[in-house]
């Protein structure tokens, strides 16, 4: 059965077909058109695998990929690229070490989720980035009421865009300059379309998400509720792909770089190829317990944030309590439980 590694970029894919023994049967360039990969493919043995580095596009390629009969393997670039240990670096050379660490059977590869899944996943990931939007244009307005000494009039009201103190919010706006309060108004329009989408958005995930046993599971998780709980779903797939809950915190970006040497432990960032998106909903719900502290000053996240604040402050506090949020996951998918208070050693030391 032959090997074939595609070197995908955004217009055009490398690719190279290799014999069990290594002999090279064919190599050229395709271009990306629909049919094109799939035709190149069909005249290989059924079930052979082909590899794919993890780019921007892979969705459809592993798509051309299925319906030519073969098997994806998608590749994890970083790791191939370290193992493969090349001081030079072309599309040619780049296809042949894929097919060359498929031959010794130490190609690095990562899950591929279901077509369906991958589809469902747009509707959460789409609202995270307007909800990014919506929190700059809040951030925008705010710097421009500080700029003109207009905070003050607002003492006492925690959100400036809440429905009863928009009136309020306009005429504050009238009081600055010309320009400024033009491009303010603007703001606080695009701000409405943008709340809007965001609220079509979560409908549709409440319409298509009905409240199954794993997202009922996940609403227990402290500071998740229904968005949160289907973007969790819809990353972490299939639970049993992790061997550990440390493995899964990592995959989350929850975890950060350890240097270790001569008795001293250094601790950095987290490492840039991790899944953004349970990232940034592990810190949101993270974020949420640190607002509503005082509350869930008896429960285990609230001690644990406040323990790690008065040490290392409110960023690292943040942090802990998102891995301690990704590993209990672990735990309750596997066991198919609720979150509970007990039982807070099945989590791993490093996050408490």
């Amino acid at each position: 059965m032959e090997m074939i590694a595609l070197d995908c970029h955004k217009h055009y894919s490398v690719a190279c077909v290799q014999s069990p023994e290594g002999r090279r049967l064919a190599e050229c360039r395709i271009e990306h058109r629909r049919g094109n990969i799939r035709a190149f493919l069909r005249p290989y043995s059924e079930g052979c695998p082909v590899a794919v580095e993890t780019i921007g596009n892979w969705y459809w390629i592993v798509d051309e990929i299925e319906q030519a009969g073969k098997v994806p393997r998608l590749v994890h670039a970083r790791k191939a690229k370290l193992m493969l240990g090349s001081i030079n670096k072309t599309d040619k050379l780049d296809v042949r070490g894929l097919n060359r660490l498929q031959q010794t059977g130490t190609l690095p590869t990562v899950w591929i989720p279901s077509a369906s899944l991958r589809d469902q996943r747009e509707l959460p990931r789409t609202r995270m980035v307007f909800a990014t939007s919506r929190t700059r244009l809040k951030n925008r307005l705010h710097s421009v009421l500080d700029k003109y000494g207009l905070q003050d009039q607002f003492i006492g009201i925690s959100d400036l865009f809440a429905e009863g103190v928009r009136e309020h919010l306009k005429q504050a706006l009238q009081q600055l300059p010309p320009q400024a309060s033009y491009t303010s108004e603007l703001l606080l329009e695009q701000l409405d379309t943008v709340q809007g989408v965001i609220e079509a958005l979560e409908q549709r995930i409440a319409e298509l998400f009905k409240p199954t046993e794993e997202l009922k599971r996940l609403d227990s998780l402290p500071g998740v509720g229904l968005i949160l709980g289907v973007l969790l779903l819809l990353e972490i797939g299939d639970i049993q792909r992790f061997r550990s809950p440390e493995h899964l915190a990592s995959y989350a970006g929850t975890v950060p770089r350890v240097h270790s040497s001569g008795g001293k432990t250094y601790y950095g960032r987290t490492r840039p190829d991790v899944n953004h998106y349970l990232k940034w909903a592990y810190t949101e719900a993270a974020n949420a317990v640190a607002v509503h502290r005082e509350s869930l000053s008896n429960r285990h996240v609230g001690q644990l944030y406040n323990r790690i604040r008065d040490r290392r402050g409110h960023a690292s506090a943040v942090g802990a309590v998102a891995r301690h949020l990704a590993e209990a996951t672990y735990w309750m998918l596997m066991k198919k439980q609720s979150y509970r208070e007990r039982g807070v050693c099945e989590v791993s030391p490093q996050g408490l």
